[in-house]
């Protein structure tokens, strides 16, 4: 597990949501959101660390597409770099009902999925840039496990810590997680204060002026 990192931490930052972690980030200069992965099973936020996989396409000898998936610990987010392919799955109904089952965190594709009806019967998490039901089998197979991937541009690497919700999906390099996550939290408790008080009453103007809303954000000199 990553330095800093725990059960407790991973259920605040659940509760500060992607939006905070990432303005956090974004005033530490760290490149974080994973553009257009969205997640296929609404509220069902996740955060744990990565378990990167990462898919070629097929050549004259077939590889495997899911073997890996008994590796996974529990708690352990899928990361799956398959480069935005959207011809050939690479997730399917019998590793959604195996992850549920196994407390695996949830799963992020840069490509597709398939079998959306046993996704949302375990109501398993999982982030993708949509479904197609055509099988990647025979189509990519896995050249790598536990490597460094590249998720719509972003660097992985396994340990990574993975912050998926509603709004969708960013990545905390491991060995900067202390500091992204103290800085949310003070994020996080200046918008509650706005909150607070815009619910008493007070006018959204001063609410941000008295937190410096507008920078918030702002990186740092």
């Amino acid at each position: 597990m990553t330095d800093g990192f725990n059960k407790e931490k991973a259920d605040k930052l659940k509760k500060f949501g992607t939006c905070t972690v990432s303005d956090a980030m974004d005033r530490l200069g760290i490149p974080c959101g994973l553009n257009g992965i969205k997640p296929i099973v609404k509220n069902k936020a996740i955060c744990g660390p990565a378990f990167t996989v990462h898919y070629i396409p097929c050549g004259l000898k077939k590889g495997t597409v899911g073997d890996f998936l008994d590796d996974v610990q529990p708690g352990e987010v899928v990361v799956i770099d398959n480069a935005g392919r959207d011809y050939g799955t690479v997730w399917g109904g019998l590793m959604s009902l195996s992850s549920s089952l196994r407390g695996i965190e949830g799963t992020i594709i840069d490509g597709v999925c398939r079998d959306l009806e046993v996704i949302y019967e375990q109501s398993y998490p999982i982030f993708t840039k949509g479904f197609y039901m055509v099988t990647g089998k025979d189509r990519v197979e896995v050249d790598q496990v536990g490597g460094i991937v590249s998720i719509s541009g972003i660097q992985v690497k396994a340990g990574d810590i993975i912050l998926g919700d509603d709004t969708g999906v960013l990545v905390i390099p491991r060995e900067r997680f202390d500091e992204v996550y103290a800085t949310s939290l003070e994020i996080f408790e200046k918008e509650s204060l706005m909150e607070e008080n815009i619910r008493k009453g007070m006018s959204l103007r001063e609410a941000r002026a008295q937190v410096s809303y507008h920078n918030l954000q702002t990186r740092r000199s």
